[in-house]
């Protein structure tokens, strides 16, 4: 009895359609990740066999790019190098589960996670920038920033918790501030992760309705859609103000949070230039419909 897969290489040999032999070789495919041990757990939890396609491609290619991580890890560790990547983005918009995957097989005495509470009476006494400065990378380190000091950017001054002198003061200070960091060697990179009002909706409601990720919702994050037009506002003029040519603002589109998390993950390894790439299995390059530079006149959060 001929095997599924005898059947299709028997179709292959006979049909003379290139289109066809592409259909054919795309079934094959589908049918090999349906096969694996993973796909067999798709098909058990009832999922659809589209929709569990495609969780194993967006699995298999995960894998394939944390594998490049490892490797750019190892590379940064052994030349002493020092990374800092901040990710900031509206409530909701996916920041906590991309770093996630950043860090999901890298080595933990390598990296760490800098993801600060509010500031104490003591530290709101401090010059802004010390409380962040502790969390600054140390030679061979990768530090991933879960927000960071563009708090003082938008969400202090949108709800109220910075004075207009201190927001002023900040958006002066900040460039310079990172042009020291990367003059003294640091690799930068700022990501915002960015989604429209209706995929932040949903994506609140998705939190109240589980309450595994109920404690995700914060008094910040209840007012959120009622000042998205104050966000707005506020992150334009972040834009505008500290988008430099040695710190530039990454703009991730996280609607889709797979796509986001596979593609910021492609931009951080196309920036580095770490030992081994030449020899990854998988492409590097991020999309650009997904992952650019901010431009003045193409980023939009409708």
């Amino acid at each position: 009895m001929k095997t599924i897969f005898e059947k299709i290489e028997k179709l292959e040999k006979e049909v003379k359609s290139d289109d066809v032999k592409e259909e054919l070789k795309s079934l094959k495919k589908d049918i090999a990740l349906l096969r694996t041990k993973e796909g067999i757990k798709q098909l058990v939890s009832k999922k659809k066999i589209r929709k569990a396609i495609k969780t194993l491609e967006y699995e298999k290619e995960l894998v394939q790019l944390q594998v490049e991580l490892i490797k750019l890890q190892n590379w940064v560790y052994d030349n002493k190098k020092r990374v800092m990547i901040i990710f900031e983005g509206r409530d909701a918009a996916g920041k906590g589960g991309a770093i996630k995957r950043f860090i999901q097989y890298l080595n933990p005495r390598k990296f760490r996670v800098a993801a600060l509470p509010k500031p104490t009476e003591v530290e709101m006494g401090q010059f802004y920038f010390q409380r962040y400065f502790k969390h600054l990378p140390d030679p061979g380190e990768i530090v991933f920033f879960d927000r960071s000091w563009y708090n003082r950017a938008v969400v202090e001054p949108v709800f109220g918790f910075c004075t207009e002198e201190q927001y002023e003061k900040f958006m002066l200070e900040v460039p310079e501030i990172e042009h020291s960091l990367v003059g003294d060697g640091i690799i930068l990179i700022k990501f915002w992760f960015s989604i429209n009002k209706e995929t932040q909706e949903k994506r609140f409601k998705d939190r109240l309705r589980n309450p595994l990720k109920r404690w995700k919702l914060s008094p910040v994050d209840k007012k959120a859609q009622e000042m998205w037009d104050k966000v707005t506002w506020y992150k334009e003029e972040m834009f505008s103000k500290t988008h430099t040519s040695y710190a530039p603002w990454i703009i991730v589109d996280s609607n889709n949070k797979k796509k986001a998390r596979l593609e910021s993950i492609r931009y951080v390894l196309s920036h580095i230039p770490y030992e081994g790439k030449e020899e990854a299995k998988i492409n590097l390059h991020h999309d650009p419909s997904v992952v650019e530079r901010y431009h003045r006149q193409s980023h939009v959060e409708s």
